[in-house]
C-alpha cells in the first residue's frame, strides 16, 4: 500500500471526531488534503454544520472547494478540534511541523483548541525526533546573522529556497531549516529557539497533541497521546 492511501486512512479516521457546531482548526499539507476532503463529505452526508479555522491560504481554498464554511482565528471565541498532519512524530508523541512552512500559523490555531489530533502514515513515526529537518520561521531583517549564530551553535542551518530566492511564509518571512540529524532534549531546544532575537516561531511541538491517528495497511491505530 502507497504512502497517500495509508494517509487517507488516517485522514477518513479522523472526521469522525467532528461534531455538528463545532469550530474545526485545518491544518496544512499533503494528509490534510484528504482530510479536508473527508469532510466535506461528511457534512453534506450528515448534513452537519461547522466552521473551519483553516492555517494556511492553500487549506482556506481546498476548504471552500470542499463546502466548508471558513473564518479568521480572530473572528471566533472558541476552537473545539484541530487536525492537522505531522511531519515526524516520537515515542513520547512530540511533534515536528513545519514542512509545508505554515507551522506558525498551525501552532497559534493548536495552542488556540479545546483538542488536537495529528493524522499522519506510519512512515512518520520515530523513536527521536530530528531526521526531519527542524523549520525556523525568521524575520528577514538580521537573518544572515542568526544563520551565523545558528551555525557557530553546531545546528548546521540552511535557508529554504526555491530558484535562488528566499522561500516566503504567509507572513512575509523566512524559513531556516536545522540538520541536527537527533534532538535529545527537544524541550531544552524549544526554550533555546524561543530566546533567539530574530526566530518568530519554530517547528517543534510539543506537549500539544492529544490524539494521533496512525495510517496502517490494516487500517487506522487510534493513540491517545495526552
Amino acid at each position: 500500500m502507497n504512502q497517500d492511501a495509508l494517509k487517507q486512512i488516517a485522514a477518513r479516521e479522523a472526521v469522525k471526531f467532528v461534531k455538528d457546531d463545532m469550530a474545526v482548526g485545518l491544518g496544512t499539507g499533503s494528509t490534510v488534503k484528504y482530510m479536508i476532503q473527508a469532510l466535506g463529505k461528511r457534512l453534506r452526508e450528515k448534513n452537519l454544520h461547522i466552521v473551519g479555522i483553516p492555517t494556511s491560504n492553500r487549506t482556506a481554498r481546498r476548504a471552500r472547494r470542499a463546502g466548508i464554511p471558513i473564518k479568521n482565528i480572530d473572528d471566533i471565541d472558541h476552537i473545539d478540534l484541530t487536525i492537522d498532519g505531522a511531519d515526524q512524530v516520537d515515542k513520547n508523541y512530540q511533534g515536528i511541523k513545519g514542512g509545508g512552512i505554515a507551522h506558525l500559523w498551525e501552532k497559534i490555531v493548536a495552542i488556540n483548541s479545546t483538542k488536537n489530533i495529528w493524522i499522519v502514515d506510519e512512515t512518520k513515526l520515530t523513536n527521536h525526533l530530528g531526521s526531519f529537518p527542524l523549520p525556523l520561521e525568521v524575520i528577514p531583517y538580521g537573518s544572515s546573522q542568526l544563520f551565523v549564530r545558528l551555525k557557530k551553535m553546531g545546528y548546521h542551518p540552511t535557508f529554504r529556497m526555491s530558484h535562488g530566492r528566499h522561500i516566503l511564509t504567509h507572513s512575509r518571512n523566512y524559513i531556516i531549516d536545522l540538520n541536527l540529524g537527533q534532538i535529545d532534549h527537544p524541550h531544552h531546544l524549544s526554550k533555546q529557539l524561543d530566546e533567539m532575537t530574530g526566530i518568530v516561531e519554530h517547528g517543534l511541538f510539543l506537549d500539544i497533541v492529544n490524539t494521533v491517528i496512525v495510517g496502517h495497511p490494516d487500517g487506522p491505530e487510534i493513540i491517545n497521546a495526552r
